[in-house]
């Protein structure tokens, strides 16, 4: 969402007395470098509609993680972002090296008829290997910044065994479309219940 819009749009809610957290996110990073660029330039765009409209809102700038190497050096990318959502899906079609579209209009319904695979690495995370990426992104980035918000966006975060499964790395929330929502509560509560000495996954929002 343009920063203009963005802004509108909170003032609005903030009329009505409803308080929601300022965040953007940027997407597909791939290096430090082009991180600190991005949010030096999202954050000139910011201070100059803040200052135009004469007001101060305290705006927090993440990253998504969608590619293979932003979450093997996701340390390095926390230096310069406020918060981390994994991007799943686009994660998981530059880790198996192939489009959705394509897979699933192709190869992938014979890949399941033959049982080349359990399932669609689409609909359920691919623990062995995409959720391997989430994994270590979780582990670098807690041993630098232990209180770090991290979640999921993508269709994963309303399957019930991705949401157990991102519930025991830590994670803090997911984020589904509207319709998975109370799928996604629901797990979401389960797995707080099964994993109590875990932190949990503590919200759910619509992506």
């Amino acid at each position: 969402m343009p920063p203009r819009l963005y802004l509108i749009r909170k003032k609005v809610l903030i009329k009505q007395c409803l308080h929601p957290p300022k965040e953007i996110m940027i997407p597909l990073v791939a290096s430090q470098r082009e991180l600190l660029y991005f949010r030096e330039t999202l954050e000139a765009e910011i201070r100059r509609v803040l200052d135009e409209k004469g007001t101060d809102l305290p705006i927090k700038i993440g990253s998504m993680i969608e590619t293979p190497r932003a979450a093997i050096t996701a340390a390095k990318l926390s230096d310069y972002s406020d918060f981390f959502s994994f991007g799943t899906n686009d994660l998981t079609q530059l880790t198996w090296a192939f489009s959705r579209d394509d897979a699933e209009a192709a190869f992938l319904p014979r890949y399941l008829d033959l049982e080349l695979l359990p399932f669609s690495p689409f609909e359920s995370l691919d623990q062995d290997g995409v959720g391997l990426l989430v994994k270590i992104a979780c582990e670098e980035i807690r041993k630098v910044k232990p209180k770090l918000k991290l979640g999921v966006c993508g269709e994963h975060g309303g399957d019930p065994l991705s949401i157990h499964f991102f519930h025991q790395l830590g994670l803090n929330y997911v984020s589904c479309s509207p319709y998975r929502v109370p799928i996604a509560r629901l797990e979401a509560g389960r797995a707080s219940v099964l994993y109590r000495d875990l932190n949990s996954v503590t919200s759910t929002t619509t992506a």
